[in-house]
């Protein structure tokens, strides 16, 4: 039997990323890309109608990873207005389509990215084959998910929404950007902190603490002089940024047993990778007392790959298409 040409996308708070995937006796194979900022379309819907319209050979069906919880086969995007269903979808002529969370498909597509997508952050070239592995990254917001794998070679996505849980500062510093964050927020998350608008609030928290004044409004502003002079205020923002993520990050590994490996997505990372690589990203990673030893045998790696989540999203649609066969097959 032939497999089919799938649509396969990626879609978060900013931008949407769509392409076909088709399979020829190997692994998937991504073309016919498009992409664009995802307030080009009112609705979800008619974003994916224009990139449908754009296919001189129509999808048969897909799965595309969005950014946010996936309930009864919808969506509402955590950081956009969208909303869509997989029946909505199906009016589109995709049979059968699957909305899955975009950390979950990154967290399947993290294991086939080329090793020169591939840039590390610190500890051993590889981890524990059998053991399972996390993906997680700030952007618009802050994502994760972590793959579960056993000796049998089998594995298992595990969605979350790990980015609402609670921060944990790690020393004084971080006790009063907490302290002024809670005077505009009832319950400071991960996400207020290590995203991209997170990266404006600890900006103007550290200023407060230092009594300066800030007049940046932009995240962007705030990389582009951390990068120009990493001796400035915002080079402490992006320092103080890079070891927080590192902190978390290793909360992480420890609460999903990560010895396979510890994945960097998201927007910000790879465009600061240089920075991130000198920060104390690392030595806040592996800063967990009693299990200094456990983390450090821990691989952190940023994934490069523009398109690491359609891979994953490919991935879990040609594998949904050869259980249907074996069933119609049976």
């Amino acid at each position: 039997m032939t497999d089919p040409l799938l649509l396969v996308g990626d879609v978060g708070g900013t931008n949407a990323r769509f392409a076909l995937a088709r399979r020829r006796d190997g692994p998937a194979v991504l073309e016919h890309f498009d992409s664009f900022p995802a307030e080009t379309y009112p609705t979800f819907l008619e974003g994916v109608r224009a990139f449908l319209d754009g296919c001189a050979v129509k999808p048969t069906g897909g799965v595309i990873a969005v950014a946010g919880p996936v309930r009864d086969g919808a969506i509402d995007l955590t950081n956009s207005p969208w909303r869509v269903s997989e029946a909505e979808l199906q009016t589109l002529g995709l049979a059968p389509v699957r909305l899955i969370n975009d950390f979950e498909a990154l967290a399947w597509g993290a294991p086939i990215v080329p090793e020169a997508d591939l840039a590390s952050l610190g500890g051993p070239a590889g981890g524990d084959p059998h053991a399972a592995l996390a993906v997680l990254g700030p952007g618009t917001g802050f994502g994760m998910a972590a793959l579960a794998r056993d000796a049998r070679g089998r594995e298992m996505a595990l969605p979350s929404e790990g980015g609402h849980a609670c921060f944990a500062p790690g020393d004084a510093v971080e006790d009063e950007v907490l302290r002024i964050l809670r005077r505009r927020y009832d319950r400071v998350s991960i996400e207020r902190l290590i995203c991209g608008p997170g990266l404006l609030n600890l900006h103007r928290a550290l200023a407060e603490i230092d009594g300066r004044q800030s007049h940046i409004d932009d995240p962007a502003q705030i990389t582009a002089q951390a990068l120009d002079d990493p001796s400035s205020p915002c080079g402490a923002t992006l320092a103080r940024f890079c070891a927080m993520l590192g902190a978390v990050a290793g909360d992480i590994a420890l609460t999903t047993g990560a010895r396979g490996g510890v994945y960097i997505a998201g927007g910000i990372v790879p465009r600061i990778l240089p920075f991130i690589q000198a920060s104390p990203f690392r030595r806040r990673f592996e800063r967990k007392g009693r299990f200094q030893d456990y983390m450090a045998a821990i691989p952190t790696r940023v994934i490069l790959h523009k398109h690491a989540a359609l891979l994953g999203a490919a991935r879990v649609a040609f594998d949904d298409a050869g259980r249907r066969n074996v069933i119609t097959a049976a």
